[in-house]
């Protein structure tokens, strides 16, 4: 018992490094990890997840744990990447899939960041293998979702409506796309456009957008 308290203490954790995390923050990592006395050794916490699988974390695919010395961590985290994710009613639960349409995690939580996709109807999914939707209708939404993302445009929800042509939401604002011709040269003007809107409600109009095109319509909600 002295030989093992004087390891515990002797070892105990002091400071915790941590890269790669947007989903979490440092000190909810902390605490997704660090759950009982002993996780708090430096030497037993990085065993345990170098030698074992240690503990699953919704929304991280792996973390990788070295010693920056016997009392100092270092945390690379490594999230899974999603696009954005679907509302299963058969479940009860959000499907998160990643940028090749794969599900990647299911959860009634929802994470910041990751835009909503309504209007699709979906009633069941598999973990790991590719939304269950058309294959036209899941490429579109595939485009759309990184166009944005590359533009660091990522809205609240996408919604896809009766028509399929889908409507981008950022808070009380709504952008109508249309249909996803030229959808490239669209996002670059929403781009341009979207500073210009902040604080502001109302439906942008580009579903009639073409590279001829200067007036660009932006109604004003009342």
């Amino acid at each position: 018992l002295v030989i093992f308290a004087a390891f515990f203490f002797a070892n105990r954790i002091t400071a915790i490094e941590i890269e790669g995390n947007e989903y979490y923050t440092d000190d909810e990592i902390k605490d997704l990890i660090i759950k009982e006395p002993l996780d708090n050794n430096a030497w037993y916490l990085y065993w345990k997840y170098k030698y074992t699988s240690g503990e699953k974390i919704p929304f991280i695919d792996t973390m990788s744990i070295s010693l920056d010395s016997p009392h100092t961590l270092h945390i690379s985290v490594y999230e899974k990447g999603m696009l954005g994710y679907i509302y299963i009613p058969g479940i009860n639960e959000n499907a998160y899939f990643d940028k090749d349409g794969f599900v990647v995690e299911t959860s009634s939580d929802t994470v910041p960041g990751v835009p909503c996709i309504d209007g699709i109807s979906c009633d069941k999914v598999v973990l790991y293998e590719k939304l269950p939707i058309k294959q036209a209708m899941l490429k579109d939404i595939l485009e759309l979702t990184q166009g944005l993302k590359r533009q660091d445009l990522v809205p609240d929800s996408v919604d896809y409506g009766a028509q399929n042509a889908p409507v981008v939401k950022y808070g009380n604002v709504s952008v109508i796309i249309g249909d996803t011709t030229k959808l490239t040269r669209k996002i670059e003007r929403l781009k341009a456009i979207m500073p210009s809107l902040e604080g502001q409600s109302g439906t942008l109009h580009l579903e009639s957008w073409t590279e001829e095109t200067t007036n660009i319509v932006f109604d004003k909600s009342e």
